[in-house]
């Protein structure tokens, strides 16, 4: 897969895709299903795959001070991408000229003449160009006009009629159901982060955790989680986790603080990504560095029943 930041003065290479329009934080399901719509456009066509997403999110531009919300870092969701067998990933800057298109200026300027796009896939919920006034239906008046074909994906629900969305995996995450989450996105949600030096407390009493900051993640509810955690090689290894400002030993900023079951190589400085798996219970502040050692082994014990039951 190739990443292509930008969409003016491109390689003939890069050009004619059949593409799917959208933001595709997390990529779950109903993201998987436009991308779907664009593949089959894309083999009937003999074009390209390719996924058109925005950086920064419009969200951070005209929210700037709301809450953190991504599911994804960038690499996580390129990886997602490839994984969907897509050939071509724009990233278009989402800068003054791209928020002041109109929605025919995106589809004539940027679709068109910028991409050459042969198809495009959309959401049923789609929204574009300024002011948010482009629709599915307009999105179809423009390819006509234009020679591209237009495909819309209905809305993908569960069992219960629950539309999948990114603000319900946002919710799920926020109310402590990493489960339900994991359904939406096909795949538990991961926070991936550097691994850094915090105080080695942790290491101190027996327990040696590897630290990731959450940034600008949607924010988990705060607690201990059994986890599972991908290293650098590909190895995955069995833990558990808290997230939060550990109250105990002095708040900080939110932080992942993982400790991985059976392992004690050094992590510092390298890249690790962490599923939550099961929400174990809410982070709270002990009468001191004891009491929370002896909570800290009945939830390694509980996380070990759930992750390795045959342990």
């Amino acid at each position: 897969m190739r990443v292509i930041k930008g969409w003016k003065d491109l390689m003939a290479r890069d050009r004619g895709a059949a593409v799917a329009l959208g933001n595709f934080d997390g990529v779950h399901r109903g993201h998987q299903k436009v991308i779907a719509l664009a593949a089959q456009a894309a083999r009937a066509n003999g074009a390209p795959l390719g996924v058109i997403s925005f950086d920064p999110h419009p969200r951070q531009i005209f929210a700037p001070d709301a809450p953190a919300f991504r599911l994804m870092r960038p690499g996580q969701q390129a990886r997602a991408l490839d994984g969907l067998g897509v050939d071509l990933f724009y990233v278009l800057p989402f800068d003054q000229e791209m928020a002041g298109l109109t929605d025919h200026d995106f589809a004539q300027k940027v679709l068109h003449e910028g991409l050459g796009v042969s198809h495009v896939a959309v959401g049923f919920d789609i929204s574009f160009g300024k002011g948010r006034t482009g629709s599915p239906a307009t999105m179809k008046d423009y390819g006509q006009a234009l020679g591209f074909g237009v495909s819309v994906a209905a809305a993908v629900a569960d069992d219960s009629g629950e539309k999948y969305s990114s603000t319900a995996v946002r919710d799920a995450l926020r109310e402590g159901h990493p489960e339900a989450a994991a359904a939406i996105l096909g795949r538990p949600f991961a926070i991936e982060g550097v691994v850094q030096r915090g105080r080695q407390l942790g290491r101190q009493l027996g327990f040696p955790t590897a630290n990731v900051q959450v940034d600008d993640y949607v924010q988990p509810r705060f607690g201990v989680y059994a986890t599972r955690t991908r290293l650098p090689d590909g190895r995955q290894v069995p833990g558990v986790a808290n997230i939060g400002v550990n109250p105990t030993v002095g708040e900080v900023a939110p932080v992942l603080e993982v400790w991985l079951f059976d392992f004690n190589e050094d992590l510092y400085d390298q890249t690790i990504e962490t599923d939550l798996i099961t929400f174990l219970r809410p982070e709270q502040k002990f009468s001191g560095l004891e009491a929370m050692v002896e909570q800290i082994g009945r939830d390694a014990s509980e996380a070990r029943k759930i992750l390795m039951p045959d342990f």
